[in-house]
């Protein structure tokens, strides 16, 4: 996708726009004849000013998950444009960048980055550190792990749950991008397909995962027996939020009402009992096209134009516009 050639507009008032008096307009016959007119020829008309940029001017403070200085970024209108600010201020490849936090540098997946930016909050950037490759065997259905992606081409893990198959292998952190299922690449594919190729895993036969683990600070070594300090990480509301999408510019936005907050987490665990993925932006999506919709088959159709890659099965969709209904009544 071509980017639009943006100039920033002049925040100054061009002062040779504005150089004519109402008075000199006046004593000026109509255009093109100054001659009848015995009136001093108009200087050339100044060359039109471009129509300001639709991205909007924020500009947000970034630092490396594991240490680094503060770094400004701006002019991001998606999460791929993000990494690569963030990339070109600390001089390292964008590839390089696994996920984001904000307002906390630790690997939090309660902070994680997801659709939505408020105006004060401050991005960490967590980079890629160990390589590691363990071998799993299946024991039951299920492997206990959820996925998420970063919307630029990794999925990582999200959740482990308690006394699962993954659990068992201490090595295993949230937090880590699954590059490579039995040595086939996964990069570039979306979280929904890599939790269905573990799903596809079969029962008893052993499989191998690469796995990268997101750098860490010293200070960051053993968190996970760690309290957290309790002035950390206290999440910042804006009265208005930067809304990233995978496709189209970025928006300013109001955060979410009441409604939509308690929708879009509703639908996030339904996703992950459904999907085995977590993904805010997905969920947000998903509440947008049906909160205004009467019944289901308009919320499907609604969903489907926009999200039909997905292949949601129908028990899913039913699922989700009963939750919503349940919401919007004050049932949940």
């Amino acid at each position: 996708h071509g980017r639009p050639n943006c100039r920033r507009p002049n925040p100054e008032p061009m002062q040779n726009g504005e150089a004519m008096s109402p008075d000199a307009q006046d004593s000026r016959g109509p255009p093109g004849d100054e001659e009848n007119q015995g009136a001093i020829p108009s200087a050339p008309p100044l060359p039109q000013e471009p129509l300001p940029c639709p991205r909007p001017r924020l500009v947000f403070h970034t630092q490396l998950a594991h240490g680094s200085p503060t770094g400004r970024i701006h002019g991001f209108t998606n999460v791929r444009e993000l990494y690569a600010k963030i990339a070109e201020v600390f001089d390292i490849s964008a590839s390089e960048i696994l996920f984001c936090t904000l307002n906390s540098h630790k690997v939090d997946m309660q902070k994680l980055l997801g659709g939505q930016i408020g105006l004060e909050d401050f991005i960490f950037a967590h980079v890629r550190g160990e390589t590691k490759e363990v071998e799993v065997v299946k024991t039951e259905d299920a492997l206990g792990l959820t996925i998420t992606d970063n919307g630029a081409g990794y999925a990582f893990i999200k959740r482990i749950k308690e006394g699962s198959t993954i659990d068992q292998i201490k090595t295993v952190c949230v937090g880590d991008h699954i590059e490579a299922i039995n040595d086939q690449s996964i990069v570039g594919c979306r979280h929904y397909e890599v939790a269905k190729m573990l799903k596809e895993q079969q029962r008893g036969t052993p499989f191998t995962l690469r796995l990268v683990e997101p750098k860490k600070a010293f200070d960051m070594i053993g968190q996970r027996t760690r309290a957290p300090k309790s002035s950390e990480g206290k999440m910042v509301t804006g009265k208005e939020t930067l809304r990233l999408r995978s496709k189209g510019s970025a928006t300013l936005e109001e955060i979410p009402s009441e409604f939509e907050d308690k929708a879009i987490k509703k639908v996030d665990d339904l996703l992950e009992s459904y999907m085995g993925i977590r993904d805010p932006e997905l969920a947000t999506t998903i509440v947008e096209a049906g909160k205004n919709k009467k019944n289901p088959d308009d919320f499907a159709e609604a969903l489907d134009s926009v999200l039909g890659d997905f292949g949601f099965p129908d028990v899913f969709l039913f699922d989700v516009w009963g939750a919503m209904g349940d919401v919007k009544n004050g049932r949940l």
